[in-house]
């Protein structure tokens, strides 16, 4: 462990920074298996040529909800060994989210013991819950006691229920080892918490298009996250780490410039998702990029031929600068 229990939160405060990213799982074409050397070869890149400062393992954007208990332990073993190896200061955040406590914990010792910095656990789905603050105080406080890890909670309408900003700085105040939380609120929620918790609470959200503004109006240095920063940027072209140093450095016209450049590869994904298909349609865009993505397993969609065409065709449109080492074949 880097850190004890009761350090965890002056730890996060000092070095829960930068650019995150959601991490897709990749699996093989054919057989669906978890796809160890893709996986190795994204986060090199990832972690190499993208600089990213912290990777998200395991979560909604990885399909864990397709996953064995096994592949997500291998993934978060890996991306530990990879991030050790390729970058040396990237951080990892293992997803331990599960509906079953028991696997919340299994996952939350093995993380611990494969060397993660700190795990995110998502608010649990209630059913038929009247007291759900207290019922989910309680869960985050005995998964508090069970790990040294620091724990980002993630509250996020797939629950059921969102947390109010209220019963977040609770659990921030009494349980010493909860250090961020994922808030996928709307703004004036996780506003009204970045400035109750100041300090003592990590506070940051999925949002990239609201990232720079949280970063100079409320002074986040924690970008908890999502996919875009493996997905709109290359070796050669990483204006979101870009944006994100001006920003931190004062400039706040020249990351402003840099961000709304990128509105042309937004509008490139938002207008040719198909409902049903996120997963597969940016699992596709990794592969124009020379990542690797592949296919994704039941429940969800795959794409069709069409909706490929429609996303290769707003792929070579939108400016995104691709090394011809990086492209894919056309």
């Amino acid at each position: 462990m880097k850190y004890r229990r009761q350090d965890a939160k002056a730890y996060a405060q000092e070095r829960m920074r930068g650019v995150w990213a959601a991490a897709p799982t990749p699996f093989r074409a054919g057989d669906l298996a978890f796809d160890e050397a893709g996986w190795r070869r994204n986060l090199r890149h990832w972690f190499g040529d993208l600089e990213i400062d912290g990777l998200f393992v395991g979560g909604k954007q990885g399909e864990f909800f397709s996953m064995s208990v096994a592949e997500r332990k291998l993934a978060v073993e890996i991306a530990v060994e990879e991030a050790r190896s390729t970058s040396g200061r990237a951080q990892i955040i293992a997803s331990c989210s599960d509906q079953n406590l028991d696997t919340v914990l299994d996952l939350a010792a093995h993380a611990e013991a494969a060397g993660a910095d700190y795990v995110v656990v998502h608010a649990p789905m209630l059913h038929f819950a009247k007291d759900v603050d207290r019922t989910v105080f309680e869960y985050y406080r005995h998964i508090g006691e069970k790990t040294g890890l620091g724990i980002a909670m993630w509250s996020h309408p797939d629950s059921g229920y969102l947390m109010s900003p209220e019963l977040c700085a609770k659990i921030a105040r009494e349980v010493p080892n909860v250090v961020a939380i994922k808030y996928s609120v709307p703004r004036e929620m996780y506003f009204r918490l970045s400035r109750m918790t100041e300090g003592t609470l990590i506070v940051s959200t999925a949002s990239e298009e609201e990232w720079l503004d949280n970063v100079l109006e409320l002074g986040w240095r924690l970008y908890l996250c999502s996919i875009p920063p493996l997905i709109y940027q290359t070796a050669t072209d990483r204006r979101i780490r870009d944006y994100t140093r001006l920003a931190f450095a004062g400039d706040a016209a020249g990351a402003r410039k840099l961000r709304d450049s990128l509105e042309s590869v937004r509008h490139a994904l938002k207008s040719t998702r198909p409902h049903g298909t996120p997963h597969a349609q940016q699992k596709y865009w990794q592969e124009l990029l020379g990542q690797v993505g592949g296919p994704v397993r039941r429940p969800l969609l795959a794409l069709d031929a069409d909706e490929k065409r429609k996303i290769k065709a707003a792929f070579d449109a939108c400016g995104l600068g691709v090394p011809a080492r990086q492209a894919a074949p056309a």
